[in-house]
């Protein structure tokens, strides 16, 4: 039941990136938490802390079908030295921007478009990249681990950043943030060169549309965007952290996201046996439905601990997807489409936090915070229910079969 540590033993590379990317997310984390906190500081609305997902959601979906085609036929190295530069030239901006004696508004507006057209370039080179320098049997693992990675950082991060915005400001958060990039830049320079595929498909619009139209001929690839969509549109409760902090006090603002974290992290750290697991659709959509469980019981506590606690519970769930989502697309993707389908990964599970997002800051606006968070929960899992109906292969997919697909489309490929 031990976390699997052998993409770590086997690939130099990938203890580059994992340690790189550790350091430089734990810093990201902080500006995350803050930034929505600064923005219902700044204009005491909850509407318009929705509105910044929705500001991040369109260069991402605009951006995410570039960095996949880009992530197919070039370097990833340099893609992701790219990237990493320009998220920190925005949290330089974010820095200035906070020092001033009245911070603007359209500049957080703007940063966090920048950082998520950013993320959206350099995710699809990210993942893969991953699949091309540890082995496919390995895959469940390095879910895990990248995971785990995210789990560390989201844990320590918002709860230290609430604790350090209470008591300093976010010119200090904002700075913590910077000096983190400093790791993943140096990871990004040091890691070796992952030749491109030969025969890879140039950048162009025919290209993604033979990735899209790839995504949609696979039932068990088109469920797992489905159902986390689902799930994160309605049920994902961050745009309303700033608002319940107004409750409980700016100190537990941080507490929020670190408790969805403790929870993905239990999941994490006992995730060995999704290995032995191979009906990996129907786990995805269980896991969902009582991720919206936890949501409807984190909307109807009355006290912060109660509330803690239903949100860990939540978070292990969404982990248990997450693990099994991963999965299916590192094991079954053919190589030369993996840069691409990426990209609408990418799109998938961020269409729902960052429209979700918006939704949750108006719903709460206009009928409160308790009944935007209760009601997404419940929907959540209606919609879960309804999206299996529709999705028989998605419910029936085993792992293995998958494998063998690939393996089938790869040798046809090169024969």
């Amino acid at each position: 039941m031990l976390l699997d540590l052998t993409p770590l033993r086997v690939s130099r590379d990938y203890r580059l990136l994992f340690f790189g990317q550790l350091v430089s997310f734990f810093g990201s984390m902080m500006s995350f938490i803050i930034l929505p906190w600064q923005m219902l500081r700044l204009t005491g609305s909850n509407e318009m802390v929705g509105y910044i997902y929705f500001a991040e959601f369109i260069p991402m979906v605009t951006l995410a079908f570039v960095g996949g085609a880009l992530a197919d036929a070039f370097d990833k190295r340099r893609l992701l030295r790219a990237t990493e530069i320009g998220q920190s030239v925005v949290t330089v901006i974010l820095l200035l921007n906070s020092l001033l004696p009245e911070p603007h508004i359209w500049v957080l507006y703007a940063a966090a478009a920048l950082q998520a057209g950013l993320a959206a370039l350099q995710r699809p080179a990210f993942e893969s990249m991953i699949q091309r320098i540890i082995p496919d049997e390995l895959m469940s693992a390095v879910a895990s681990l990248n995971s785990l990675r995210y789990n560390f950082g989201a844990i320590v991060s918002p709860s230290l950043a609430g604790l350090i915005v209470a008591a300093f400001s976010p010119a200090t958060v904002y700075t913590l943030d910077l000096l983190t990039f400093v790791a993943s830049l140096c990871a990004v320079f040091l890691i070796g060169r992952v030749p491109t595929l030969a025969g890879a498909d140039q950048p162009s619009l025919k290209s993604i549309i033979a990735g899209c139209r790839y995504a949609l001929s696979r039932q068990e690839l088109l469920g797992t965007y489905i159902i986390d969509i689902c799930a994160m549109l309605f049920a994902f409760p961050q745009a309303l952290y700033p608002a319940l902090a107004l409750v409980y006090g700016d100190q537990y603002l941080g507490l929020f996201p670190a408790a969805l974290a403790v929870g993905m992290l239990a999941a994490n750290l006992t995730s060995r046996w999704t290995r032995n697991i191979d009906r990996h659709g129907l786990w995805v959509a269980v896991a969902a439905a009582l991720w919206g469980v936890g949501i409807i019981f984190f909307g109807l506590a009355t006290s912060i601990w109660p509330a803690l606690f239903f949100l860990a519970f939540a978070g292990f769930f969404d982990m248990i997807s997450g693990i099994f989502r991963g999965t299916i697309w590192n094991q079954t993707i053919p190589n030369h489409l993996r840069g691409r389908l990426a990209s609408l990964e990418m799109i998938s599970y961020l269409t729902g936090p960052m429209l979700g997002g918006l939704k949750m800051g108006i719903v709460a606006e206009r009928y409160g915070v308790r009944t935007a968070i209760v009601s997404g929960g419940i929907l959540c899992v209606v919609s879960v229910a309804v999206a299996s109906v529709f999705l028989p292969n998605f419910i029936a997919y085993d792992g293995r079969e998958g494998i063998r697909q690939k393996e089938l489309e790869e040798k046809r490929r090169a024969g």
